[in-house]
């Protein structure tokens, strides 16, 4: 099984540039990590857009569509910033021959501290266990995308009773 990873950028992604005291991107840094890891599963990745979550648009996610129902694998995680990560599984709910994880992180993931590599663990498990459908693993958790929210105040993703999933503001 090799699983395909379909980078989009947000905070997993960006690093801290001191002069200006602002979070930028830097490379993509999932493949370090999985060699950090010693991972035992293939993968390949591919690098789609570097953007904030808040910055992708209708254009992007289907962009983001496409690769997903364009790629021959069947185990796909999207890394994805968390403020739209919820918007992005929705508009994915009808790929229904794949497994497809979206996860991302509150934290950069080149900060020692934070659940990049977490998130990460997570969602390379979830990809391989899970049956074909969408999900989001955040938190050690895994949701289904119609029924989870980023709760900002808590810094985590949580469940919403089902057709109550509010605003990406929460």
């Amino acid at each position: 099984m090799i699983i395909r990873i379909l980078n989009t950028g947000g905070t997993f992604d960006k690093a801290y540039f001191d002069a200006m005291s602002e979070f930028h991107f830097g490379d993509p840094v999932v493949a370090e990590l999985l060699r950090e890891a010693n991972v035992g599963f293939d993968y390949e990745i591919e690098s789609l857009m570097q953007k904030d979550s808040l910055d992708i648009t209708p254009g992007d996610r289907q962009l983001i569509r496409d690769a997903v129902t364009r790629v021959t694998e069947d185990r796909i995680l999207i890394v994805h910033g968390t403020d739209s990560m919820v918007e992005t599984a929705n508009c994915l709910l009808d790929v229904t021959d794949k497994t497809v994880v979206l996860f991302g992180a509150m934290q950069p993931a080149r900060m020692r501290y934070g659940d990049a590599m977490y998130n990460l663990g997570a969602a390379c498990a979830a990809v391989q266990l899970l049956p074909a459908g969408v999900y989001i693993a955040m938190n050690g958790l895994v949701f289904d995308p119609r029924e989870v929210r980023k709760n900002r105040d808590k810094s985590r993703f949580e469940a919403v009773e089902p057709g109550h999933n509010p605003t990406p503001d929460g």
